[in-house]
């Protein structure tokens, strides 16, 4: 099964940030393939399903993004399933808004929410699809950035990012990490 984690922080008053488009590529891939977002346990909310001939989990982390490793741990210990099949979608100000950037691994690179996994998992093998959100300006505070909307003239970019990353998931899947990076990560 692959566990498929979408970073985010719950409540509305976060929905649509730019910190919450992991949440949104989630949404997407529930809408997509008919999986039901209706399992409420291991601090998230979770959604089995099949997409292209793979089971999956969807998992959005309840606990904030700064602790979404809680989440995480608890799924991969329930389902007893290792870093493997792990893939998180996130945000990246140091891309565009609406690029991708596949990885089959790394570094937290400063991302709070991808330490907290780090740090719960113990290892930084796991895939991940980050997705531009665009830097912040100078002189602007990080977490203001990051908790603000997205302008009315960016929506089609984000747009745009959002369904590429879901294309992108069952490319993962069904071919591999390295085909993915090959279709998805070009300019």
């Amino acid at each position: 099964m692959f566990i498929i984690v979408g970073l985010g922080n719950p409540g509305r008053q976060y929905a649509g940030t730019r910190h919450n488009i992991g949440f949104g590529v989630i949404e997407e891939l529930a809408d997509a393939y008919n999986i039901n977002m209706d399992i409420n346990k291991h601090k998230g909310i979770c959604g089995k399903g099949i997409i292209e001939g793979n089971k999956v989990l969807l998992v959005m982390p309840q606990t904030f993004m700064n602790n979404s490793g809680e989440c995480v741990r608890e799924v991969l210990d329930y389902y007893k399933e290792d870093a493997d099949s792990l893939l998180v979608i996130y945000d990246d100000i140091c891309l565009d808004v609406g690029r991708l950037r596949l990885r089959p691994k790394g570094s937290a690179g400063g991302h709070n929410g991808i330490k907290s996994i780090i740090a719960h998992t113990g290892t930084e093998n796991f895939k991940r699809i980050r997705v531009g959100v665009g830097d912040k300006p100078k002189n602007y505070d990080l977490a203001d950035w990051v908790l603000g909307h997205f302008p009315k003239e960016q929506e089609s970019d984000v747009r745009a990012g959002i369904e590429r990353a879901v294309k992108a998931v069952p490319v993962i899947m069904n071919r591999g990490i390295e085909e993915g990076m090959n279709e998805f990560n070009s300019k």
